[in-house]
């Protein structure tokens, strides 16, 4: 490559690394500091009917008040919406917010770390609280996101965060809120193909390298908590110190499994470990609904808006997998994935209310519902007195695409919605306008 090559290959390296760590322009909401009332709305409280002309008022982070005829306090702030709707606030259930911002450059991933066994990562720690990505995600309803490393077989422990705040200590909600396990892939074949019986011997010692993992883990365990019959104590191991709650059953496991191989496999081994379990993926689940069903596995869907995974599968297979589950009465959830798509998580859900799931029901599956398989449902997924006070107001059903976010709450603060799409959308409209005669 020539010298005058290489200078302008750096420029543009250099340029994108500027890019990617330039702070978003939104400055994170202060604490609520008056009591807010909500008032004349059509409020969907999602755990129980639609109020008509309704007034909810938060105060201090929290839900206070939530019906018709309410006394509002007389400091509070009064915000008519008349016409509007109050829904609690969008929940994604597995993503890389925060963890990643420009693909391409390696600087601004920290999502996975080298090595098969990583129980000791914090995903919470990792996050870029002045990523591009949160501010286009809340814009459209996201107030809580499970962000989850993804690197080796035992990738670490995930968290739920809020889509605002100066920190990640500030953002985080839950931590940790599951380990995360990679199965191995595992994939149907004949005896004689010879690509297939490669897999399954990778798939095996994969398999081995869990099941060591654990035993060494639950033996840490046991020397931890057997009397002491001298001064001296275990030797600190990190990665089996992350897993003893995991052994205890404090801690779930969420499982990355797709094809039916993998997931009855996966089961298998976190019931032979007894291991609390969360299916993440499960493009196969519809196959064993009985199985989920008996073991009360619930799922997190991530695959609504995909592509069959078989050539002889039915074109809408993954857009029915929720139908499927609800009417095989499995717990689930629907997630979008990733970082930069996360705004199109209502879409996933309409997607599926499209073929055949009850409307409703697809709306808990982006609030109530993953708020009970992470287990804060006592906090947030639905409206009601005692809940933190975070909430989407909107002018229409969030599952439709014409549907607009207008404000949105977090624990009681008001949120600045502006985003780069929103900015970059008013730059160009300037661009194109008419000259005036």
């Amino acid at each position: 490559m020539k010298p005058k090559t290489q200078r302008m290959v750096r420029i543009v390296v250099l340029a994108i690394h500027a890019t990617a760590f330039v702070a978003s322009a939104q400055i994170p909401a202060s604490s609520q500091r008056q009591p807010i009332a909500l008032v004349n709305a059509t409020i969907h409280p999602v755990s129980g009917p639609a109020l008509e002309a309704a007034t909810l008022v938060m105060d201090q982070g929290k839900i206070v008040a939530l019906g018709t005829g309410l006394q509002i306090p007389p400091q509070a702030l009064q915000i008519d919406l008349k016409g509007k709707h109050v829904y609690p606030g969008l929940i994604e259930s597995h993503s890389l917010l925060g963890l990643t911002e420009i693909g391409g450059v390696d600087v601004t991933n920290d999502y996975a770390e080298r090595g098969d066994l990583n129980p000791s990562v914090r995903a919470e720690v990792a996050v870029n609280p002045d990523s591009e990505h949160i501010p286009v995600a809340r814009a459209n309803g996201i107030a809580l996101a499970a962000v989850a490393p993804t690197g080796g077989l035992i990738a670490g422990r995930s968290a739920l965060i809020m889509t605002d705040g100066w920190t990640w200590k500030e953002m985080t909600l839950r931590a940790p809120l599951s380990m995360m396990i990679n199965w191995p892939a595992m994939r149907m074949g004949s005896d004689d193909d010879e690509a297939s019986g490669q897999q399954r011997d990778r798939a095996r010692t994969r398999m081995d390298v869990l099941d060591k993992a654990m035993e060494d883990a639950r033996a840490y365990q046991t020397a931890l908590e057997s009397p002491r019959t001298n001064e001296r104590t275990p030797r600190t191991d990190v990665r089996w110190e992350a897993l003893v709650p995991v052994l205890r059953g404090d801690l779930p496991v969420w499982i990355r499994a797709n094809s039916l191989l993998e997931i009855e496999a996966a089961l298998s081994w976190a019931h032979r470990h007894r291991l609390r379990a969360v299916l993440v993926g499960g493009s196969d689940a519809g196959y064993c609904t009985d199985l989920l069903r008996e073991r009360g596995i619930p799922l997190v869907v991530t695959s609504v808006l995909s592509l069959p995974d078989r050539r002889d599968a039915d074109f809408d297979e993954a857009f029915t997998l929720p139908r499927r589950l609800h009417e095989a009465g499995v717990k689930f959830c629907i997630a979008a994935g990733s970082a930069s798509n996360i705004r199109n998580l209502p879409y996933h859900a309409a997607k599926a209310a499209a073929y055949g799931l009850p409307k409703d029901e697809a709306l808990k599956a982006i609030t109530l519902y993953p708020a009970q398989i992470m287990g804060v449902a006592d906090r947030v997924g639905s409206l009601e007195k005692g809940k933190d006070a975070t909430l989407i107001v909107t002018d229409g059903d969030p599952l439709e695409i014409t549907t607009r976010v207008s404000e949105l709450f977090i624990q009681g603060r008001r949120i600045d919605l502006a985003n780069k799409h929103q900015r970059l959308y008013d730059k160009y409209r300037q661009r194109y306008q008419p000259a005036l005669p």
